[in-house]
């Protein structure tokens, strides 16, 4: 990396603007090629995330001459490993679109927003998803692509079983999942408990019974007396009365999603991509909001992947000049529509809104302004994944024990918290 000596008096005027504007200077010097690594949303050659980053640096690059970008794709499996990896070798990329920012803020290795964006682009973030991205109240995660979670069922399936209405309540699913497995439906209701995505169903459930992983004020609340009474009725009225047709510890959300799309499952969580995969095979679906207890649930579940720049290299005017090209509006539009995700700012919100062409979006758009987030931004929240992925499954077996198993748990989360705090 070049090395340059400012003087004092260049020094402080280099401060100054950076206090006045939130953006200052990278290298400056010659071009400059941006790294950035990338994670997979597509699901073929024709709809590879490489080929969305090669149009869009593309139309960025004959803008802006002096700055180049290199992207590297990877899958969902490998792609926080190996931002990993490099940023331990001391290669950290200029930026990384990954699924966890926190570690990386807590370490100091990363730009803060304020350093990068224009204070429209700032701005124009749905305010929860900012707020989820910072660390310590301020704002190092960019929210990238985003999706809320809807109650799928199969009109079908519904129909035959003389179900006439989906469920907004516990009881409902219990009577109607009833109905479709004595009509022969092989997963009334599908709960994907297996290790792909265990932290997600979690949640959603949790949500649906009035509590979440952390109370208002961020303290790890798992084992609260909400959650047990939710994972106990899972066990006992829906996993135990033979209700979701597989064991919830062995099954994952992609072949819960297969399921669906081959006319096998009733019902199930599902977030907007399940449309596309439904559609391609067929079916009749129709999502409601989260059933609750005795009504709909207090709150979706919302997820969110998150864009960060790294200090290492020095590029923080480039980075942030290529950011704000990256969240105009058209670009977060096309994004959004071309992977079945939520735009994560308020202008491509309400442009996706407005527009008949994304109507099956509009349920899941609804709800994301006010939509629960997993606590990304607490550095011990992977152990707490992880640990959840591990164990959560089992609590709604026919040997399970969810007092146990969400007391272990947030035992778990606790010690985590305070080291990360020590």
């Amino acid at each position: 990396m070049q090395r340059r000596y400012l003087s004092l008096a260049a020094a402080i005027a280099t401060t100054m603007t950076l206090t006045l504007t939130g953006c200052g200077s990278g290298s400056g010097d010659g071009d400059v090629t941006l790294k950035l690594v990338a994670a997979e949303y597509g699901d073929s050659p024709a709809n590879s995330s490489q080929r969305y980053w090669d149009q869009l640096t593309r139309a960025f690059e004959k803008k802006n001459p002096g700055i180049k970008i290199d992207v590297e794709v990877y899958s969902w499996k490998d792609v926080d490993k190996k931002v990993e990896e490099l940023v331990k070798s001391g290669h950290a990329p200029d930026l990384a679109q990954i699924g966890a920012y926190a570690d990386y803020a807590a370490k100091d290795q990363l730009y803060s927003v304020d350093q990068l964006l224009s204070i429209s682009t700032q701005g124009d973030f749905t305010p929860a998803l900012a707020e989820t991205g910072e660390y310590r109240r301020v704002q190092f995660g960019m929210p990238f692509g985003a999706s809320t979670r809807r109650l799928f069922y199969n009109k079908k399936l519904f129909a035959e079983a003389g179900v006439k209405a989906p469920p907004q309540t516990w009881s409902d699913i219990a009577r109607d999942a009833q109905l479709l497995k004595d009509k022969g439906v092989q997963m009334p209701y599908a709960v994907p408990l297996g290790p792909e995505e265990t932290q997600a169903e979690t949640l959603i459930w949790m949500l649906s019974g009035g509590s979440s992983y952390t109370d208002t004020i961020g303290k790890y609340r798992i084992d609260s007396p909400e959650n047990v009474k939710t994972f106990e009725w899972l066990k006992n009225d829906l996993v135990g009365k033979g209700l979701t047709g597989s064991d919830p510890a062995k099954l994952n959300r992609e072949d819960a999603f297969q399921g669906f799309a081959d006319g096998k499952v009733g019902m199930l969580n599902g977030h907007p991509t399940l449309m596309k995969q439904a559609e391609a095979k067929g079916i009749d679906y129709g999502t409601v909001e989260l059933p609750g207890i005795d009504g709909k649930a207090k709150a979706t579940m919302g997820v969110a992947d998150w864009m960060m720049a790294f200090k290492q290299n020095g590029h923080r005017t480039e980075a942030g000049k290529f950011l704000d090209f990256v969240y105009s509006k058209k670009n977060v539009v096309k994004f959004s529509g071309d992977y079945g995700l939520l735009p994560v700012t308020t202008s491509a919100r309400q442009t996706m809104l407005a527009d008949t062409k994304y109507a099956k979006l509009h349920g899941f758009l609804e709800q994301l302004a006010t939509a629960e987030f997993y606590p990304a931004n607490k550095t011990s929240w992977p152990l707490v994944s992880k640990t959840i992925k591990a164990k959560m499954g089992t609590a709604v077996g026919p040997k399970g024990n969810p007092a146990g198993v969400l007391t272990e748990i947030q035992h778990v989360a606790d010690e985590a918290d305070s080291a990360a705090l020590g």
